[in-house]
């Protein structure tokens, strides 16, 4: 799927969001980055659309969302969900966290993140790598060995 164009005014929001992340977002972040959870690569505050991400795995097309006070009225409840509508429509899973959730159960957070990626992804078989000789059978079934390694250059 080729890429949408990114506005000027959209990355420098997407770039604000960055240094304005709540301490829920943050705290998630620490264990999303560098390929933390399960060697997923994940980007944080990235235009999607006209949307921006709060979490992203382009490999798995999983977007995790943290939702604030904001979210809880019903007018920001309807745009939530046509975005999500929109970004189905595109192969992405959207799981929603509030900030209270990641403040009182982060584990359990990060553990239905996990899931949301096992399922985002079918099970993969790997070949050897080049030159063999490092006494593995060759066929190992990595749930998440696709959605690490195709991250490619992004």
């Amino acid at each position: 799927m080729p890429h949408t164009q990114v506005t000027g005014t959209q990355r420098a929001r997407a770039k604000q969001l960055r240094r304005a992340m709540t301490p829920a977002e943050t705290l998630l972040w620490r264990h999303l980055k560098a390929h933390r959870l399960a060697r997923l690569s994940f980007r944080r505050q990235t235009p999607i659309g006209n949307y921006i991400a709060d979490f992203v795995a382009h490999s798995c097309k999983l977007i995790v969302e943290v939702d604030g006070e904001s979210h809880d009225f019903e007018e920001r409840l309807r745009h939530d969900e046509r975005r999500d509508r929109w970004l189905a429509s595109r192969g992405y899973r959207v799981p929603r966290f509030t900030n209270d959730d990641l403040m009182r159960n982060l584990e359990g957070v990060v553990s239905s993140i996990l899931q949301a990626a096992e399922q985002a992804v079918p099970p993969s078989l790997t070949l050897p790598r080049k030159g063999g000789g490092n006494g593995e059978s060759g066929a190992v079934n990595e749930t998440n060995s696709q959605c690490a390694n195709n991250e490619g250059g992004r």
